[in-house]
C-alpha cells in the first residue's frame, strides 16, 4: 500500500498537499483494503460452503438441502443490509457500525472453523449479520471522501473500490478453497477469520484518514424511540425463543423451521417494503410513476440474480460430482471456478464503460430496458448453455471443465449489462424522502431471487436435472423479451430519467 500513496511536492498545508492513493483522498486506501479483506473472507467461505455441505467429511446434506442453505444464507445477508443501514442511519454512525461488523463477521467464520456441527449455523448466521452491517455503509464512506456529486475524481474513486472488492473475491477461492478442499474444511474457515481480522486491523488502524462525516448520525434515535425500538427487539426475540424452544422440546424440530421463515421473509419483505414506497401519498406523480417503472427492474433482477448466484450452490455441487476439473491434465480444486467471475469482472467491466461513453457519444447508448433485456437473455442463454454439460453427465461421463467456464463467462456478460447500471437508476429513481433507503430496496431484489431458490430446494426440487434449468432458462429469457417488449411503456414512465 504504501508504495501506491503518493506526495504532491506543493507546500504543506496547501489544497491537494496531502498524500494521496492513486490522486485520491488517503482514506480510500484505508476503505480498499478493508473491503478488499472482506470480500476475501467472504467469497472463501461462499466457495467453500455448498462443498463442506455436501461432503462426506462435511456435513454430508443433500444437494437440494446445501442448495437451500446457501441460498437462504445469501437472501439473509442482502435481506439484513436494509436494517444495517439503518442501524448507521440511526444509532451508531457507518464508522463505528463498520467496525461492529468487522467484529462480529471474524467471530462468525471463527465459530465456522469449530469442528462442530451444533456451532456452523450459529457462525453462518454471525457473518450474515456482519455483512448485513458492512454492505450497507463502506460504499458510503466512500462517498464521504469527496466534495459531493459532482466531485470529477467521484467515479474513479468507486472504480478503484470496485477492484478492490474483485480482488479480494478473486483470490480468495484460490488460497481458502485450496485449504479447504484440500487440507482441512475448517482452517479453510479459518483463513477467512484471519482475512477478516486483516481487513479490521487495516481499517482500525487506517481509521484517521477517513472523512469526518463518517463519525455521524444522521438521524439519531430521541431517548423515547430507543425505549420503544429496545421494547419491540425484546418482545420479538422472546417470540422466537418461546417458539423454538417448544417446537425442539416437542421433538417437531428440522432444519426447516428455520429455513423456511428465512426465505418466507426473503420474499414477503420486499414486496412489503415497495409496496409500502408505492402507496406513499407524500410522493408525487413523478415519483409515483419512476417507482412503477422501478417495479420492472426490480421483478428483472430478481429474476437474474434467481440464476445468477446458483454459479455458486448448483454449478459448484455438479462441478464437484460430475466435472472434470482439469485443464490440460493438471486438476484444480472445484472451488477455484468461484475465482472465473471476478477475473473476468475486472477484464471486462473496463471493456463495457468504453463500450457505453463511445456509444452515447454517437447517439447509440441502449437504454436501461434494453440493457436490463440484455442481461435477462443472457442469464437464460447461460442456463440453455448448462444444458450440454447436464446431458452429458447423465451418460455417466465427466462433462469438460470448459463447459462450465464458458457459463461463467456468459453470465459474466449479463451482470455487466443490468448490475452497474441497476445499481446506477436506482440512485437516480429514488424518490427523495427515500434517496437513502433506495440502495437496500435495490439489494431486496437479490433477497427475491434467492429466496426463491431456497423455496424450491426446500421442496426438494432438484436444480441439476434438465428440465428444471431449462424452465429457469425459458423463464429469464420469457422476462428478457417482456422487458425488451415493453420498453417503451418503461422509458416513458421513467420521466425525465434517462
Amino acid at each position: 500500500m504504501a508504495s501506491s500513496l503518493t506526495k504532491d511536492s506543493v507546500t504543506p498545508g496547501t489544497p491537494g498537499s496531502e498524500r494521496t492513493f492513486f490522486g485520491h483522498p488517503r482514506g480510500l486506501a484505508t476503505l480498499f483494503m478493508t473491503e478488499m479483506w472482506e470480500r476475501f473472507s467472504y467469497y472463501g467461505m461462499k466457495a467453500l460452503l455448498p462443498l463442506y455441505l455436501v461432503a462426506p467429511g462435511g456435513l454430508h446434506l443433500s444437494a437440494a438441502t446445501a442448495t437451500a442453505i446457501y441460498s437462504v444464507y445469501l437472501s439473509l445477508v442482502y435481506l439484513l443490509a436494509l436494517p444495517g443501514g439503518w442501524f448507521a442511519d440511526r444509532v451508531l454512525g457507518p464508522r463505528k457500525t463498520v467496525a461492529v461488523a468487522g467484529v462480529i463477521i471474524m467471530l462468525g467464520h471463527l465459530t465456522l472453523a469449530l469442528p462442530s456441527s451444533g456451532t456452523f449455523y450459529g457462525g453462518l448466521g454471525l457473518v450474515a449479520i456482519g455483512s448485513g452491517l458492512l454492505k450497507a455503509n463502506i460504499s458510503t464512506m466512500v462517498g464521504h471522501l469527496y466534495d459531493g456529486p459532482d466531485d470529477p475524481r467521484r467515479d474513479g474513486g468507486f472504480t478503484l473500490f470496485y477492484i478492490g472488492i474483485n480482488l479480494g473475491a478473486f483470490a480468495a477461492p484460490l488460497i481458502i478453497g485450496t485449504v479447504g478442499e484440500n487440507v482441512n474444511w475448517h482452517l479453510g474457515f479459518a483463513l477467512a477469520a484471519l482475512g477478516m481480522a486483516l481487513g479490521l486491523a487495516q481499517y482500525l488502524l487506517g481509521g484517521r484518514h477517513l472523512n469526518a462525516r463518517s463519525h455521524e448520525i444522521p438521524t439519531p434515535l430521541s431517548a423515547e424511540e430507543k425505549v420503544a425500538t429496545l421494547r419491540k427487539s425484546a418482545m420479538w426475540a422472546a417470540v422466537a425463543v418461546v417458539f423454538y424452544s417448544i417446537v425442539g422440546f416437542s421433538g417437531h424440530y428440522t432444519l426447516n423451521w428455520l429455513l423456511v421463515p428465512i426465505t418466507l421473509a426473503g420474499l414477503i419483505i420486499p414486496i412489503v417494503v415497495i409496496g409500502r414506497i408505492k402507496r406513499d401519498k407524500d410522493l408525487d406523480r413523478a415519483d409515483q410513476s419512476k417507482m412503477s417503472a422501478y417495479i420492472w427492474f426490480f421483478v428483472a433482477a430478481a429474476v437474474f440474480w434467481m440464476i445468477y448466484d446458483q454459479g455458486g450452490s448448483t454449478m459448484s455441487i455438479f462441478a464437484d460430482s460430475s466435472a472434470e476439473n482439469t485443464i490440460l491434465g493438471w486438476e484444480f480444486p472445484v472451488s477455484w471456478y468461484q475465482s472465473v467471475n471476478p477475473v473476468m469482472i475486472m477484464a471486462l467491466a473496463p471493456v463495457f464503460a468504453w463500450a457505453w461513453l463511445a456509444l452515447n457519444k454517437r447517439g447509440k447508448e441502449p437504454s436501461t430496458a434494453t440493457k436490463f433485456a440484455s442481461g435477462l437473455i443472457l442469464i437464460g442463454a447461460s442456463f440453455f448453455l448448462f444444458l450440454a454439460p447436464l446431458t452429458i453427465a447423465q451418460d455417466g461421463h465427466k462433462a469438460a471443465a470448459m463447459w462450465l467456464v464458458a457459463i461463467y463467462f456468459v453470465q459474466t456478460v449479463g451482470e455487466l449489462t443490468l448490475s452497474p447500471v441497476g445499481l446506477s437508476v436506482t440512485t437516480k429513481m429514488a424518490p427523495a424522502k427515500y434517496a437513502s433507503q433506495m440502495m437496500g430496496v435495490w439489494f431486496l431484489a437479490v433477497t427475491a431471487g434467492d429466496a426463491t431458490t431456497g423455496l424450491l430446494s426446500i421442496a426438494e426440487v432438484d436444480l441439476n436435472k434438465t428440465g428444471i434449468v431449462a424452465l429457469e432458462a425459458t423463464l429469464a429469457v420469457i422476462a428478457g423479451a417482456a422487458v425488451w417488449m415493453y420498453r417503451k411503456k418503461v422509458k416513458q414512465l421513467m420521466g425525465d430519467v434517462h
